[in-house]
């Protein structure tokens, strides 16, 4: 399965984009996808809540994380990381296509 996604310019975006291509295994959280990356960033106007398809990164994990629908932290009608994340970008198109990716499978993070 390939997903497209587009950063923004936040600083933490540029750090990522320096360190691509990362080939990692992932790990699920209700309907996220995330796995550590070799960026180190601090809270960078961090969000509570995110919307369907937000490229995030966790400060307290350095990790990268996809935010496809509902965590276990989530409340009704919202999508909730587990403590604010950076938002970095969006995925393109449907984010619920990883839904199919399950924890433990090789994910290739690159630039299109």
């Amino acid at each position: 399965m390939t997903v497209f996604g587009e950063l923004n310019g936040s600083t933490t975006s540029s750090a990522l984009w320096d360190v691509l291509p990362i080939t990692a295994r992932a790990q699920t959280w209700g309907d996220e996808i995330y796995f550590s990356i070799p960026v180190t960033a601090d809270e960078e106007d961090a969000r509570e809540t995110v919307e369907l398809g937000a490229i995030g990164y966790w400060p307290p994990g350095t990790a990268l994380c996809l935010f496809f629908g509902p965590t276990p932290a989530s409340r009704r009608g919202e999508i909730r990381p587990a403590s604010p994340v950076n938002l970095l970008g969006m995925i393109e198109r449907d984010a619920t296509a990883l839904k199919a990716a399950r924890a433990g499978a090789e994910i290739t993070v690159q630039r299109a």
